[in-house]
């Protein structure tokens, strides 16, 4: 196979300037077919950026909290579709935000509808992100409230802004689905991940917390500017947060994530090592929110974001976003996908059998340089495979 091909466009992004380094990393079922990284993780150190430097991951860590709240679907200890306020009292008393009165300030009211496992997984709980949601913003900036990227409990106490089930819209449910992990466990979520993913399937280099090891192989954060450069910013998630943060907290590599996607590609196990049931992957890799559909995410935060417009049609699985139909890449019908908030991104394709994880580490998300270098990734990966 001419890995060279599937190098070429991480590469040549990387040497354009267009991103500031690039890794990524590729296999079929039958193993590992791509590994690399390209640039320099960190400008001051000239330290080389390869696939085992660690980097944010972001939202990618939604997948892995919701394979360890299914592993507790299998044992019987959560259920996805009873009402979790039995065992989260806070979430009985959360409200919808209705919107703003006459003074401005933020108007409540009961929800209706129960918040379930399946509703906090498939993104239709009610619950969003500021970053996309300016009601949300408006009623944090009002209130003090803290984003969720300060991991501080109060960041968990905002209102839906719609009834459960009523539509799909992204937001910090999975970090509510991680505190689930914790209450029926007694276990702190990294301890169970640590326990029960990353031990069993060789995920090292995977945690909330940077060990002395891993800070020092961390790739540096960069800023796209104005005027479409880049440049280094001092960025790191808490690390001693007041909650693992489920939906976004991880820092990890392309080698390692590429470890999680091989295990949904072989039904939950990986290398003898099987950490779900066949039945509980096929569950979480099809549509698990009915006539749902996905939405488009408007960014509310131009620093964290651009606009995200998704392909018509995106459903939603448990926790992964699914293509319908077959995309320009390569990708086929009923492939998994989602991305982190500094320009990571994956997609399992169970239907080829084949998988890739891609990372570089800029802000704002859905960046359109890194976003392109993905895609010719991917596509790349695909000619490979065909010869």
């Amino acid at each position: 196979m001419n890995t060279d091909r599937i190098a070429a466009p991480l590469r040549d992004a990387v040497a354009s300037g267009s991103v500031p380094f690039a890794a990524g990393a590729a296999a079929t079922r039958d193993g590992v077919i791509f590994a690399e990284g390209f640039g320099t993780r960190d400008p001051a150190a000239g330290a080389a950026m390869t696939a085992d430097t660690v980097v944010w991951i972001a939202s990618m860590t939604k997948a892995i909290t919701a394979s360890c709240a299914m592993q507790l679907v299998e044992a019987g200890r959560l259920t996805l579709d009873d009402d979790l306020a039995p065992l989260l009292p806070a979430l009985g008393r959360v409200q919808v935000l209705d919107g703003f009165d006459g003074q401005g300030q933020p108007r409540l009211r009961p929800r209706r509808g129960a918040i379930t496992l399946r509703r906090l997984l498939t993104h239709s709980s009610g619950f969003t992100y500021d970053i996309w949601n300016a009601d949300m913003l408006r009623y944090q900036e009002l209130t003090g409230t803290p984003g969720i990227i300060s991991c501080a409990d109060a960041a968990l106490t905002v209102p839906l802004v719609f009834d459960p089930g009523a539509r799909w819209e992204y937001g910090i449910g999975i970090d509510w689905a991680g505190k689930a992990v914790e209450a029926v466990t007694g276990l702190t979520l990294e301890d169970y991940m640590r326990q029960h993913l990353f031990a069993p399937l060789g995920m090292a280099a995977t945690g909330f917390v940077l060990d002395e090891g891993r800070r020092a192989r961390l790739a540096v954060m960069h800023a796209r500017t104005p005027d479409g450069g880049l440049t280094p910013i001092d960025f790191m998630i808490p690390q001693q947060p007041e909650f693992f943060m489920g939906g976004g907290g991880l820092y990890g590599t392309v080698s390692d994530y590429l470890r999680f996607a091989r295990m949904i590609l072989g039904g939950g196990e990986l290398d003898g090592a099987r950490v779900l049931k066949p039945q509980t992957v096929a569950l979480m890799t099809r549509n698990a929110m009915g006539d749902l559909r996905c939405r488009p995410m408007r960014a509310a935060i131009a620093p964290s974001s651009n606009d995200v417009l998704f392909v018509e049609g995106m459903e939603w699985g448990l926790s992964f976003m699914i293509n319908p139909a077959p995309l320009p890449t390569g990708r086929s019908a009923g492939s998994l996908a989602w991305a982190g908030l500094a320009n990571s991104y994956y997609w399992i394709d169970p239907a080829r059998g084949v998988a890739g994880v891609y990372a570089t580490q800029v802000l704002p998300f859905f960046d359109a340089a890194a976003v392109a270098a993905f895609e010719g990734f991917e596509r790349a990966v695909y000619a490979a495979l065909a010869g």
